[in-house]
Order: structure tokens, then sequence, then C-alpha cells
């Protein structure tokens, strides 16, 4: 089994710190940064945070190709492999239509743009499998990093959607389906198999969910619950739809949460669903039920509890073990 650790970068440099800290300590693979517009930089608490911690992998999920150029994208991942020995992981996604309105900027085509910019990102990266007949027309003899790599950084695609799913799989490193509910996990996992066939590849696809833990099963669901009132409305239509939830079911909570208002009241039972909430028994029971799925990377993401650093450690020590004794004995 193989573990990874989700944060948002709305949390301040001491408290992430803590929480890296925390996560190698018990164990996990991997800790991934969002880099949502408007807070905290993820590529410099990446950077930060490679001085902090020896062993644990350390990805940004995700960066989009609207923002920035991809020749910085590629800069950014191989300068962050280099300040990090080689731990650093990158995580490219159309982002979301909402937040990049926020800023002006149009999401055109994010389909095509993703692939070609993550096909553009691992032929900077050092990667041999590309399909170079997809790389834009400024791509040319010029076009490379002017410093060595030690290995090529590995690209993950953020997917949601079904084409993009099987595009990802067709042409990344990984992939981190957001799953809303967790159980999402089959359908996710047959459009990225789909992709991957069809490239001969073998993919890293972790079920990524949001969990909050704690010894008090109702502070737990009062945190996801504010997490989920703050990204309610970004979740894609179709996918709440599944679930028979739209976007504007969050919108009322959405208001109060932006505002810095608390909005867990205003989130109902159906809408803490989507995630995972309650003890480490509560917590270890789904994850079960997502390894018979198929699920062998698990990824937990925000809020992780009321007390993140206090979650982390429940996991390391109550959850995490038991998965992998559960997997050992399947075997």
């Amino acid at each position: 089994m193989k573990f990874s650790v989700r944060v948002n970068n709305d949390l301040g440099f001491e408290e992430l710190t803590a929480i890296a800290v925390a996560a190698e300590k018990a164990g996990f693979d991997q800790l991934w940064v969002s880099n949502d517009l408007f807070l905290r930089s993820a590529p410099v608490l990446a950077g930060a945070l490679a001085a902090g911690t020896a062993r644990i992998g350390l990805g940004i999920a995700v960066m989009n190709p609207y923002s920035v150029h991809v020749s910085e994208l590629a800069m950014l991942a191989a300068t962050l492999q280099e300040v990090s020995g080689g731990r650093f992981l990158l995580g490219l996604g159309a982002g979301s239509e909402q937040f990049l309105g926020w800023a002006g900027i149009t999401r055109a085509r994010p389909l095509a743009t993703t692939r070609t910019a993550l096909v553009s990102l691992r032929a900077l990266l050092g990667h041999e499998d590309v399909d170079r007949t997809l790389l834009p027309e400024w791509f040319g003899a010029d076009s490379v990093l002017r410093f060595p790599l030690a290995r090529p950084v590995p690209v993950y695609v953020g997917a949601m959607g079904p084409q993009m799913l099987e595009m990802a799989g067709r042409h990344a490193d990984g992939v981190l389906p957001l799953l809303y509910p967790p159980e999402r996990y089959v359908s996710a996992r047959q459009h990225v198999l789909a992709g991957a066939a069809n490239g001969g590849r073998d993919i890293d696809l972790p079920a990524c969910f949001w969990v909050s833990l704690s010894d008090d099963a109702g502070t737990a669901r009062a945190a996801l619950a504010e997490k989920l009132a703050y990204y309610g409305p970004s979740i894609s239509a179709p996918m709440l739809a599944a679930v028979g939830l739209r976007p504007q079911d969050f919108a009322p909570a959405a208001r109060l949460a932006h505002g810095g208002h608390g909005a867990a009241q205003l989130i109902d039972d159906r809408m803490l669903a989507l995630g995972v909430a309650g003890s480490a028994a509560d917590v270890l029971a789904r994850c079960r039920a997502l390894y018979r799925l198929g699920a062998r990377h698990l990824s937990f993401g925000p809020p992780l509890g009321p007390d993140p650093v206090t979650a982390i450690r429940l996991l390391g020590e109550q959850v995490l073990p038991a998965l992998d004794e559960s997997a050992e004995e399947a075997r």
C-alpha cells in the first residue's frame, strides 16, 4: 500500500510544517499542497518544506497552464526537484473555472490545453515516452532546460471527468482524481486504465478523498462541513448530480465561508457523504472498502480533522498499519 496526504494552501507555514513533519513520522509516502488562487504560494511552501523533511515526497496539486506558462512550470518543477533531492512531484490540472475567474482568466479548451501542457512538461522534465506530435508549435530545439536534472520529474494530472481521466492515463505519470464520494474510485479507475492501456503505461492512481478524523465525531463532521462549504460550488455539476446535488446547493454556505464566517450548519448529511468524517474506526472501515474496490494508493485530503496534526498521528497509529496488515493478508 502507498499513502499520501493532501493539504490546502490556506494553512500558515508553521502549521503546514508541523503537518509535514508528522506525516513523515507517521509513514506517509507523499505530501501534496494545493495551489488555489489568492492563497499562499505552493511552490514557495514546497521549497521550504523540502528543507524541513528528509524522506517524504513533496508535490503541488495542482498548477494550471493558464496563469503560468508551461516553460516556467518546468523551471519551477526542475528547481524543486533539485532543492528536494529528487523528491518533487508536479501536479497539473485545468483548474477551477470559478477560481480562475476571480483573476479574470478564461479557462479555454481545458482538455486540449491540459494535454498540450502535460506533454510539453514531460518533454522538458526528462521523459522519453512523449508523443512529440502533440507538442505545441513554439516547442523547438531551443525548448530545453539549461541545467541538469538528476532524474525526470513525475507529472500527475488532477482529473475528474471521463475524458480528462483517460487523457491522463495515456500521457501522465500519475492521476489525482478528487473523488466525491470516495467510492467514485471504481469509475475513475476504469477511465484511467482505458487510457493507460492505449499507451501501455503504468500509472500511479491514488484514491483522493476528503477526510476529517477525530476522537470526537461531532467536531470531525464540523471540520469537513466547513471545507465543503468553501469548495462545494466549484465541484462539477455532473459529479454532484450523481449523488443528487447541485453546485448551487452549496451557494448559501459558500457565501458565508468565503466571507470568513462559519458555515457548517448549512452543510447537510448528503453533502457530508461526499467525504469521510468520524473516528479512526470509521475512516478505517471506509478505507478497507476502497481497498476491496482496487485502490492501492490512498490519498487523505483536507481538512484531515479539527486538529490536522492529531489527525495525522491517529492515521499513522490506527489506520495505516491496519491497512498494510490487511493488504499483506490478502497476498
